[in-house]
């Protein structure tokens, strides 16, 4: 099943844009997912192809017309996710990311200006997305990270079917540190247990330092890992025997 990627968007030269490089874009050729750009202002019906207006009850910026956008979103509702990538929606996780790989694809909606007429979002099927806690100045580069984490994890397009395994956010955790060759620089040697060839050693180091990491640069996820870790059964034991030693 190939990974279908509609967005609707102001801007639709804006895309494939960095999608059409490096693994996605290699994806892209070999037809594992598809991209469709559709401008929103083909669904314009005045001869200015306006798309916005004054807000409801004053204030700066211009608003997308919910009559419009609806226009031109309504031919691309299947059973695909209609996503609109906002400021104001749930943040994006890796879970989510992962979800949407395992499905048929997305329909994409772009923000621009003061956002959208919030009644767009009563009327139909939309889920807010933001990627982060910043402004941009649309939702175009908001998209192509979204549609960046989703094509990596399609079957054959990062090479192993592990490579994605072990990465920052698929276990809860930050990512291990990683280091090559050579293996002095600067004064500055590959941990000795790196280069141990004890499998078992690495491991536990790997292990460790993702939960260091973890719990001085993100605290918000490290307990969040903690609390799943209490709630599951082996959890509990695990919280026992971290009290004992």
């Amino acid at each position: 099943m190939t990974f279908r990627a509609t967005v609707l968007t102001l801007y639709p030269e804006m895309f494939p844009g960095p999608l059409g490089s490096a693994l996605a874009g290699r994806a892209l050729r070999e037809e594992r997912w598809s991209l469709d750009a559709v401008n929103i202002r083909d669904a314009a019906t005045d001869r200015h192809r306006t798309v916005d207006d004054t807000p409801a009850g004053g204030g700066a910026g211009m608003v997308l017309r919910a009559d419009i956008v609806s226009r031109a979103l309504d031919p691309h509702l299947d059973a695909r996710p209609v996503l609109a990538m906002t400021p104001r929606g749930r943040p994006l996780t890796q879970a989510r990311v992962r979800d949407l790989a395992d499905g048929p694809g997305a329909v994409v909606l772009c923000g621009r200006f003061e956002g959208f007429d919030e009644r767009l979002f009563e009327a139909r099927a939309i889920e807010e997305v933001s990627i982060g806690d910043y402004i941009l100045s649309g939702g175009e580069m908001a998209a192509l990270v979204l549609l960046d984490a989703c094509v990596r994890l399609l079957p054959g397009v990062m090479g192993a079917p592990s490579s994605g395994v072990e990465e920052s956010f698929e276990s809860g955790l930050l990512e291990y540190p990683h280091y090559t060759r050579p293996v002095e620089w600067e004064g500055r040697t590959i941990p000795e247990v790196l280069r141990s060839g004890d499998h078992a050693r690495i491991a536990a180091w790997r292990q460790s330092r993702s939960e260091i990491d973890t719990r001085l640069r993100r605290p918000d996820l490290w307990e969040r890992h903690i609390g799943a870790r209490v709630g599951s059964p082996s959890g509990a034991r695990q919280r026992t025997e971290d009290d004992t030693v």
